[in-house]
């Protein structure tokens, strides 16, 4: 049976909005048609709505909860996330791949409408065929609100009227947002390991940790913290098949350390590249630390490391 992305987002929505006030969140029906739930813009919002929001961009393929953790000694909860379904769950839905831009605004999107646009190489990579969806969900990382014509041109691509999209909407600086964005340590090593060629029928379960930072002052500094998280904080461990010599070839490429940006702080290398992601060298977006456990040959392979001392400096220091 297909498993429907967007169907399943869509539960996962509506449980939701059947606690929106506990979890502080606003539903609000847009003009033309389109629904946009605020999780963070200008609803408080809360760590469940980030909790939600993050199975929400999963397509409820998987678990996400908060357990204890420090980070240099001080208590740090962190964000851990479980998943049979990693490519399609991390890959098809997760992974913040669709710029969205209509006139003035601007946000990058994520969850299971991606499927139904259908529009990214990645897919093609992964040799996904698009999801037909009545109805499409995607999540957005933004400090505005989306207006008509954003859901207009959505709705277009998904081949949905403008009334059957659903947004929700966090900026990087807010309880929700931050969450939204940690619970993303599986997804950051799956697409590494997809740009590196590795097949990803291999990947069955992907389970991955990363620490959740103090809400940054604002965005720009969120976005070192919440990088930081993942790059120097995020173990993950994928349970996988077939051969050992490839994994003990291309593990050492994984982490964020085999990039040469690494080492510091995210907003001194976003700093140094004029806060321009795409002068940042890509191998940089990965985890911490890579398991991969074999299943079929039992063996365990471990690649990087934590960087606790540099979690310290972003997460403790003046932002």
């Amino acid at each position: 049976m297909t498993i429907s992305l967007n169907t399943r987002a869509q539960r996962a929505v509506e449980s939701l909005l059947a606690n929106a006030e506990e979890r502080r969140v606003t539903a609000h029906s847009v003009e033309k048609g389109g629904r946009c739930i605020d999780c963070g813009v200008t609803s408080r919002g809360s760590l469940q709505a980030g909790l939600d929001l993050a199975r929400i961009c999963l397509a409820d393929l998987a678990q996400v909860t908060i357990v204890p953790g420090d980070v240099g000694g001080v208590a740090c909860p962190i964000v851990q996330v479980f998943t049979d379904h990693p490519v399609k769950a991390c890959l098809a839905s997760q992974y913040a791949g669709w710029a969205i831009s209509e006139e003035k605004y601007f946000a990058m999107g994520s969850g299971p409408m991606r499927a139904a646009y259908c529009g990214e190489a990645i897919y093609t990579k992964l040799g996904f065929r698009r999801e037909e969806a009545h109805i499409v969900v995607g999540v957005l990382e933004s400090r505005k609100l989306p207006t008509p014509a954003v859901i207009a041109k959505i709705a277009k691509a998904c081949a949905v009227p403008p009334s059957c999209v659903t947004l929700l909407v966090a900026p990087t600086a807010s309880l929700a947002g931050t969450v939204q964005i940690v619970a993303r340590s599986v997804e950051t090593a799956l697409h590494k390991l997809v740009e590196l060629g590795f097949d990803m029928s291999r990947v069955l379960t992907g389970y991955g940790t990363a620490p959740l930072p103090p809400i940054a002052k604002n965005d720009l500094a969120a976005i070192g913290r919440t990088n930081d998280a993942i790059l120097y904080g995020a173990r993950v461990v994928l349970q996988v098949t077939g051969d050992d010599e490839i994994i003990k070839s291309i593990g050492p490429k994984v982490p964020s350390s085999a990039s040469h940006d690494h080492g510091e702080p995210f907003a001194a290398i976003f700093a140094r590249y004029g806060n321009d992601f795409y002068k940042v060298d890509p191998h940089l977006f990965s985890p911490a630390e890579v398991v991969f456990q074999n299943i079929e040959t039992g063996r365990t392979h471990c690649f990087g490391k934590l960087a606790p001392d540099i979690l310290s400096r972003s997460f403790y220091g003046e932002a």
